[in-house]
């Protein structure tokens, strides 16, 4: 298995949501939007993963050609950003957003379809090479705040030039694995779909990623509001994604010992506590830092077991789909209604009424994992 390969790959995918979700909103609002403007862009991030990573991962799981599929996106959406530098008006920056996150967001599901043809039987394996982007997040975080902090925010743009770049070339060091195309009569995918397991399991991954909407849209612009300096704030955002690295590392483990579904469950209880302390308590540090570490389960956790159902829900000739949709449905459908939303209950009711919707969104996914989808040994 081509271990630093896959690893750098993740690393640089990663460290660019490392610069968009800290950072894009205070870019957007320095070029003078209100909260409604930069929730509705933020959104289109989302969006796109609604639809792209369908459109490749039926592409990739009939042409079984993932990496080209890797390797094409990774070019488009580099060459849209370029379009980006010089760019002020709504419509004119919503239009670049949607032609690089359309291709830049069709890319990793179809990596992640790679990563498990390598892996095989040994898919606990996969914390391990994702937890690689987790350190490029951390990295990114840390150090385009400090730059912002001296430099102002038009640093921003050269790191994600810098990153997608990177993205490219880490892509063109990746192969697909010899003989991924299945010949086994798989069952349609659609009556994979009307299992009423899968479908709660797709309705929980759409709420958890809608519970996030005001962390991704407003998190920095909150403490910046609080007096936080743009370093601080980096730090921060290191500190829950430096959690999320230390529970990669021992993932493996809890995979053993509980089931998929326990764990889910569990992520979404700890995401509602989240956004209570987020919410009501900004001045505190202490309880940022412990809403901060909470990262492990809001996203590492809860990704980890839900990549797990997602590969074992979906076989064979599935894989691409099943990744391309619980990206979709997650990230793309519930991340667009959560960053769109916040951008309303923040403007109309203030910080704290939204991060309480947060949490309440995040307590119905955990219901609805309760009650539709029972544990058992391998969760599928």
């Amino acid at each position: 298995m081509p271990y630093w390969r896959l690893s750098a790959f993740y690393f640089f995918y990663f460290a660019a949501l490392g610069t968009l979700m800290p950072y894009w909103g205070l870019y957007l609002q320095s070029l003078g939007f209100d909260p409604f403007a930069i929730g509705s862009l933020m959104a289109i991030l989302m969006a796109t993963k609604i639809i792209a990573p369908n459109i490749w991962g039926w592409l990739g799981d009939h042409l079984g050609h993932r990496m080209l599929i890797v390797r094409l996106a990774s070019l488009v959406a580099l060459l849209a950003f370029l379009a980006m530098p010089g760019a002020t008006g709504f419509a004119e920056i919503a239009l670049i957003m949607i032609l690089f996150s359309f291709f830049w967001n069709a890319s990793l599901p179809q990596f992640e379809a790679v990563t498990f043809n390598y892996l095989g039987k040994a898919v606990e394996r996969y914390s391990r090479l994702r937890l690689w982007g987790s350190v490029g997040f951390i990295v990114t975080v840390v150090l385009v705040g400090y730059l912002v902090d001296r430099h102002g925010t038009g640093v921003i743009l050269i790191a994600l030039l810098t990153v997608f770049a990177c993205i490219l070339l880490s892509s063109l060091l990746v192969k697909d694995k010899p003989g991924i195309i299945s010949t086994e009569v798989q069952p349609s995918i659609l009556l994979v779909l009307k299992s009423p397991r899968v479908m709660a399991f797709f309705a929980a991954v759409f709420l958890m990623q809608m519970s996030h909407g005001p962390y991704y849209a407003f998190y920095s612009i909150y403490l910046q509001d609080f007096g936080y300096s743009k370093s601080s704030i980096g730090v921060l955002w290191g500190i829950g994604v430096l959690a999320e690295v230390l529970l990669f590392v021992f993932m493996h483990r809890l995979m053993h010992h509980y089931s998929a579904t326990l764990i889910l469950l569990v992520s979404l209880v700890l995401a509602a506590l989240r956004w209570m302390l987020i919410g009501y308590f900004p001045d505190v540090l202490g309880m940022l830092i412990l809403s901060q570490l909470l990262h492990a389960a809001s996203f590492g956790s809860f990704h980890a077991a839900a990549i797990h159902m997602v590969h074992g829900y979906f076989r064979g000739r599935h894989q691409g789909r099943g990744q391309a949709l619980y990206s979709s449905l997650s990230f793309g459908a519930g991340g667009a209604v959560g960053t769109f939303t916040s951008g309303f209950l923040w403007e109309q009711w203030g910080a704290a009424f939204a991060y309480t919707m947060a949490s309440a969104v995040a307590l119905l996914g955990a219901w609805i994992v309760w009650r539709y989808i029972p544990a058992s040994k391998t969760d599928y």
